[in-house]
This record gives structure tokens, sequence and C-alpha cells, in this order.
């Protein structure tokens, strides 16, 4: 899986970008706002402020891309570059430390040229408030000197446009939140549109993706287009080696029962937490830190990684008391939901009442 940091995952269904990879997701990214596929009213209200922008012969308004890892935030960024002809700067919120840095790459932009910031959330404090005034004024102030004696010097920037990504809307400060002029939110893609990703990446990687292999693995890719594309690059390498090279769903089935994928899109990681959740904590509620311990993991692991599938697919609740396993989560392990489960409920058992047997029995 992936730390909390975004480390490198070696699990085939995070979604955290793997740097192995870079250069096959720089082939599968779209080019255009036309091929990219999903977010129907993104790219509706992208093409929008694009168009009145050109129309104008002005830079378009700064842009906010919000939402989970692997959904097309990088490729929507070159492709508003692309769609401005314009040249694109790139680089992150860890890498801006210090204002000076900020400066330096704002005074060589070029009139109308994108900058994109991603995970624009974890940008330095002196940083982010100099981004403040160069969004507003395409101004920065640059302070010469140190203590009484130091001054602040204005210097005109070129009017640029950025565009930025961040998985944490929350953690963005309000002032910065404020001065993009467009915002959009990306939303998890339903298995129709994966499939759709699927057959568009597999004709570029010549892969003989099959209707009945593309449904199957769309259905286990967590509603992440950068999911699906690794996994059918897994299933690829098995239909070469164990099979005739026909990606059928019968083998995308053996082929991701290899990677641990199982029928939900749950990995190894996601199973152990359930199973300690279940079966070494009756069904909760447990706190975060003792469902970590429990697997191996660290905290920040457990509850950055694996909980928000967790949550969205209906098996684990978060409540003030610690983590709920769902009745579908007892299922899913093949087990019996005690009754508190099945009626939603995250209370523990009332005094007096008999705990959940510990294997569901």
């Amino acid at each position: 899986m992936s730390d909390a940091m975004g480390e490198p995952s070696t699990s085939a269904v995070s979604a955290v970008a793997d740097p192995a990879d870079t250069e096959v997701e720089a082939t599968l990214r779209p080019r255009r706002l036309t091929e990219f596929i999903g977010q129907p009213r993104v790219r509706e209200q992208l093409e929008l402020v694009l168009e009145g922008a050109r129309r104008r012969g002005d830079p378009p308004d700064h842009v906010l891309l919000s939402g989970p890892p692997g959904l097309g935030k990088t490729s929507l960024a070159m492709i508003i570059a692309v769609e401005l002809g314009a040249a694109m700067r790139v680089t992150s919120g860890p890498a801006l430390e210090r204002a000076g840095d900020l400066a330096a790459m704002l005074s060589n932009l070029l009139p109308g040229e994108v900058l994109f910031i991603d995970e624009i959330h974890r940008i330095a404090r002196p940083a982010e408030e100099m981004l403040y005034l160069a969004m507003e004024d395409f101004r920065v102030d640059v302070v010469v000197g140190k203590g009484p004696g130091a001054t602040s010097i204005p210097l005109d920037i070129a009017p640029f446009t950025l565009v930025a990504a961040t998985t944490r809307t929350g953690a963005l400060t309000g002032p910065l939140r404020d001065r993009f002029g467009f915002t959009a939110h990306m939303e998890f893609y339903q298995p129709a549109e994966l499939e759709q990703v699927l057959r568009r990446a597999a004709t570029i990687l010549r892969v003989d993706l099959r209707p009945d292999g593309a449904e199957e693995i769309a259905g286990r890719s967590r509603g992440t287009p950068r999911i699906a594309n690794r996994l059918l690059r897994r299933v690829r390498d098995y239909a070469e080696v164990r099979a005739d090279g026909a990606v059928t769903r019968a083998v995308a089935q053996a082929a991701l029962t290899v990677y641990d994928v199982d029928d939900l899109g749950l990995d190894r990681l996601d199973r152990a937490v359930l199973n300690a959740l279940v079966r070494s904590f009756g069904g909760g509620p447990v706190g975060v830190s003792t469902l970590a311990v429990a697997v191996g993991e660290e905290p920040a692991t457990v509850e950055e990684v694996c909980e928000p599938y967790l949550v969205r697919a209906g098996m684990l609740a978060r409540t003030p008391r610690g983590r709920v396993a769902t009745a579908a989560a007892w299922r899913h392990l093949n087990l019996e939901p005690p009754p508190r489960a099945l009626a939603g409920s995250p209370a523990p058992p009332a005094a007096g009442e008999p705990p959940p047997a510990l294997f569901g029995l």
C-alpha cells in the first residue's frame, strides 16, 4: 500500500501514483478535452471557462481541481495548457518550502503560461502568502536584506493561469481557496465509464481486451481510472504468459486472484483490516491505532489508504467511539452479521448482552 506521505505503493489497487508507471501513464493520458472520459459536468464547465478566455484573449481564471487521487486531475491540468496553446510549468506543494522558491518560478513565467501545483494543500505558509498577491495582482514582493534594514521590492510578473490540484480541499486555507475563479470536484467513475477508459487504454497498449474482460476489470477498479489502467496491465501480463493473450472475464478473474484483488476491488490490506475488525474485535467499535497494530501498519496508512474505500463500499463506519464493521463487511468475509450490525447500530452490546461470537459462529 502507500504511506500517509504518498510513497509508492506495491498494491495493484492503490490510487497513489507509482513512479515506475510514469512513462506508461503519460502514454495513456488524453491530450484534449474531447478525449477525456467521464466527469461530464466538470468537462462542460471547463470547456466554457476555456472558450470564454480564448474569445477574450485573456488568461482564464485560476482553476482548482479537487478529489481523490487517480481520477485525472493532472491529466486535466495538462489538457488546460494544450487547449490554451500555452506551455505548462509543473511543481508541487511540498517542493515550495520557501517563498523564494515560488518567486523564482513566478518571475520566469511567460505571458499566458500555465503553472500547475500538485498537492497545493501542502505548500509552505510563506509561499502561500506570496501566492495570494501573485494570483490577484500578478505581482510578488521580494524582500531584500534582513532585520530593520530589509526592504520589500515589488516585482511585476506576467499574467498566468494557476491550475492547482488537491486531494484535501478542507486542508486549504480560506484565503487561498477563495482566489480560484473555478473550482471542480472530481467524482469517482461509474463502471461503464471505466470500461471506456479500459477500451481506450487497450487500443493504445495493443491489448486484446474482450467486452467481458473489460467489465470484470472495471468492477474491481474502485471507480478510479488509474487503478483500472494498472489492473489492465497486470491482466495483460497474465494473459500473455498463462493464456492466449486475450483478456476475457475468466482470464481477468484468474489474474486478479494472483494479484490479491477480490471481486469488490479489496486487496490484502483491506481484507486484513476487515478481518481484524470483525474477528478480533467483534465488529467494533475499535480505535484506528488499535486496528493498525492488529494489521501491522501505521495508523495513518489504515486511515488514509484503506478506510476511504471501505467506507465508500459500505463495509466500515467511522463513529465517535471508533471503527465499526457493517453487515456488508461480515457477509464479505462469509460470516453471519450480529443483530446490531444488521440494525446498523454502531453501539457496543448493552449491559448483560453477550458479545458477538468471535468467528461469527
